[in-house]
């Protein structure tokens, strides 16, 4: 998806974009005048756009946008002890890409605490990265991100008021295999914590139970974070697809030429 800003988009809806975006209309996409691709405005409409001109380093095109406001997010949000700086730089474009609501980063006991310092921590490098993965699924909401440096504040007195109804989730490989019910009801929400590669400690696995998170997981072998919250992530998400629609098999997928 070509994805915009909303203030790059001028009254008559036409747009020209340059940099990076411009370089895959041209050379992957191979666009010309007259050609149609699906696009969209970051946290805002989607549809598609007319290419209306191409120059060697920019594409001028028209928004012919057909949904009202941004598509709603997969309905899990993710609470995840900060991993190794490379680590969480692999995870960005995936969590944007499967349609995570929220990342909340969070300390424990496992955690580095040089792995705050770390500059994929700040908007400026993670954005992009985010905004990749929303390109390659063709979505335009973007996740918010929040970092707690505290773990006993955030679980017990912060997700109250932020998750007021979600189901809590514990990622753990003692946990047993996620079940059809594990989402609750239609339009449910989610919030499934992930820890360090490391493992939650004893005290940490308490304070989870104790604040409502139920545990969950993917088999008895630990699995390394980016692993074990795609591949949940990508479980839950399909759950609750399949609780609140029924998708014709024929649909055409969004697939990145």
């Amino acid at each position: 998806m070509l994805l915009l800003e909303g203030g790059e988009i001028a009254a008559d809806g036409s747009a020209e974009i340059s940099g990076r975006r411009a370089k895959h209309v041209l050379s992957v996409l191979r666009a010309r005048p007259g050609q149609r691709l699906r696009a969209g405005v970051l946290n805002g409409q989607a549809g598609e756009a007319e290419v209306l001109a191409v120059s060697s380093e920019s594409v001028r095109v028209r928004c012919l946008f057909e949904q009202a406001a941004a598509p709603a997010g997969s309905g899990i949000s993710l609470l995840l002890a900060v991993p190794r700086p490379k680590v969480l730089k692999r995870l960005w474009a995936p969590l944007a890409s499967l349609g995570v609501d929220r990342v909340l980063l969070t300390n424990a006991e496992k955690v580095e605490r040089d792995y705050f310092d770390s500059h994929w921590l700040l908007p400026a490098n993670f954005v992009p990265l985010l905004r990749e993965g929303l390109e390659q699924a063709c979505r335009t909401r973007l996740p918010e991100v929040n970092v707690h440096m505290r773990l006993k504040p955030l679980v017990e007195d912060d997700l109250g008021r932020l998750f007021p109804d979600a189901v809590r989730l514990l990622a753990d490989p003692a946990g047993p295999l996620p079940a059809a019910d594990t989402v609750g009801g239609r339009g449910k929400q989610v919030l499934l914590a992930v820890g360090p590669e490391g493992g939650w400690t004893g005290y940490e696995l308490e304070l989870f139970a104790r604040n409502g998170f139920s545990r969950i997981g993917l088999g008895p072998h630990p699995l390394r974070s980016d692993i074990a919250c795609v591949a949940l992530v990508a479980v839950l998400s399909h759950m609750i697809g399949a609780r609140t629609t029924r998708t014709p098999r024929t649909q055409r997928r969004c697939t990145r030429r």
